[in-house]
């Protein structure tokens, strides 16, 4: 009797060298004494098999992540903070990675969101001795860990384009160790350098650019704390290039004699959908898991986000901001789609966070908020804290959820919505648009030509006159910036 499906492939050997065969072991052994296996070890004790045939991508990434050591700041499953493939969402979402892969500049974009430094090459803008030299500089070093996109082809191989991460390197053999995470197919395995610089320099069809490699290491200093660019949404090209090109030249107008021309402009002109391109982060917990009380970890967090909220609300820029948001209804009824109510809010958020909760991230049929109620914490000292508690369920149960919700006692504008219980405030439309023209890149104000207006709001957004810890929040989002830059431009993409 036939059975369904397959089990595996045998892998074409020449030109590959399964890992584990007696050749695959010598040069292990060999490699391992000449030092560059040091990558391995961390990779190995966290190497995993994508869960979807379309996920090599994602699995290759949550691997490198695991191995960095790089707290993701949301739980996993239980207790655990991990990551996981279902968690690297921002930037695709997880059904069309499913249905169709992911792209080289989607795995670049998921990797910065997940908190990591990334240095993307792309195989027409480097050469195989540069490869080499990253290949060299990773494998001897267990704080970086390169993955490769490249084409199965080359190597005989079934399928196309592939990821995984590179494991090791034998440096007279000149092979590179690939750590195949599609498990279910091919054994990890040896491959000439010069045969994987080949297959890297291919086009991806789907994109119509090169394939290539990235080097992911962990950053010195914690990623977003409190907010974060995402280009999920498909309205981030238009939104990231009018932010990045079309705004300077509408800057450059005579009418632009004052800091209130200056918001003016840009706030009056923000396209449509600009809320879902920069977002507040928010943290999930199942509500069985500490019943009414915060455990000191989430105490820790909830403060530093909230005490970026408060630095936000205290620099001048905010004032700007409050002050033309109350005073121009036409701005203000323009910009509140940027707010929502606190319970609507945490309701998406609920239904989000029950959907990875239950494995189902991505899935059409999501789970739908029933309730949510505001409670009020003690977290630190008479700090109290927010969480709004919500009931969300499906076709097959239901799942109770606490979002935190940073707050502050700042004074609403006109287009934030007061909340009854002990804290009137969560990141609304002052604190994100603010967020956001401190974020933007500093070429945007140079256009504006008068001078004196000039002066002044380079010094409203200069990342010299912030806070530490807000400092590092909003040279984050201009990172952020950058990269999304180069992604638009096809640098990156």
């Amino acid at each position: 009797m036939a059975m369904a499906g397959l089990y595996r492939r045998v892998l074409p050997s020449p030109p590959a060298i399964d890992f584990a065969s007696n050749e695959g072991k010598q040069l292990f052994l060999e490699a391992i004494q000449n030092g560059t296996m040091e990558g391995f070890f961390k990779l190995i004790s966290y190497f995993q098999t994508q869960s979807e045939p379309a996920y090599c991508g994602l699995a290759s990434l949550s691997m490198v992540l695991n191995a960095l050591a790089i707290d993701p700041g949301r739980k996993w499953k239980g207790p655990w903070r991990w990551f996981d493939e279902s968690m690297l969402d921002c930037c695709e979402p997880l059904e069309k990675v499913k249905a169709k892969g992911i792209s080289f500049g989607k795995v670049v974009c998921l990797a910065h969101c997940a908190g990591a430094k990334v240095e993307a090459f792309r195989s027409n803008l480097s050469t195989i001795d540069d490869f080499r030299k990253h290949v060299m500089a990773c494998t001897t070093s267990d704080d970086c860990h390169l993955i490769s996109s490249y084409h199965r082809g080359l190597f005989k191989q079934t399928g196309s384009g592939h990821f995984s991460p590179i494991g090791g390197y034998h440096a007279e053999k000149d092979m590179a160790l690939i750590l195949d995470v599609a498990r279910f197919k091919y054994p990890p395995h040896w491959v000439p350098v010069p045969l994987l610089w080949e297959a890297m320099n291919t086009i991806d069809e789907a994109t119509g650019l090169h394939r290539g490699f990235m080097l992911v290491s962990k950053l010195h200093r914690a990623p977003a704390l409190l907010y974060t660019l995402s280009c999920k949404h498909e309205s981030w090209v238009s939104i990231s290039k009018h932010l990045m090109d079309d705004l300077p030249v509408l800057l450059s107008s005579e009418n632009v004699k004052d800091i209130k021309d200056v918001l003016t402009t840009l706030l009056s002109n923000l396209p449509p959908n600009f809320a879902e391109f920069i977002k507040w982060i928010a943290e999930v917990r199942r509500q069985e898991e500490n019943g009414q009380k915060l455990s000191e970890e989430e105490k820790g967090r909830l403060a530093i986000k909230e005490e970026v909220l408060k630095q936000v609300q205290g620099t001048p820029l905010y004032k700007h901001v409050t002050s033309l948001l109350v005073s121009e209804d036409s701005v203000c009824q323009l910009k509140a789609e940027t707010e929502s109510s606190l319970t609507n809010v945490a309701a998406s958020i609920c239904c989000q966070g029950a959907d990875i909760f239950a494995g189902r991230s991505g899935l059409s049929d999501r789970f739908c908020c029933r309730q949510t109620c505001v409670r009020c914490y003690r977290a630190t000292g008479d700090n109290p804290a927010t969480v709004v508690s919500g009931t969300v369920v499906n076709g097959n149960g239901e799942q109770g959820v606490d979002v935190l919700v940073p707050t502050s006692q700042a004074k609403t504008s006109c287009c934030s919505s007061g909340q009854n219980g002990c804290s009137p405030m969560h990141p609304g439309s002052n604190d994100v648009l603010t967020a956001l023209l401190l974020a933007l890149p500093p070429q945007t104000w140079s256009h504006i030509k008068d001078m004196k207006v000039l002066q002044e709001i380079e010094n409203l957004v200069s990342a010299e006159n912030l806070p530490p810890l807000l400092q590092e929040e909003i040279l984050h989002l201009r990172g952020q910036f950058l990269l999304l830059k180069r992604c638009k431009d096809n640098k990156v993409w």
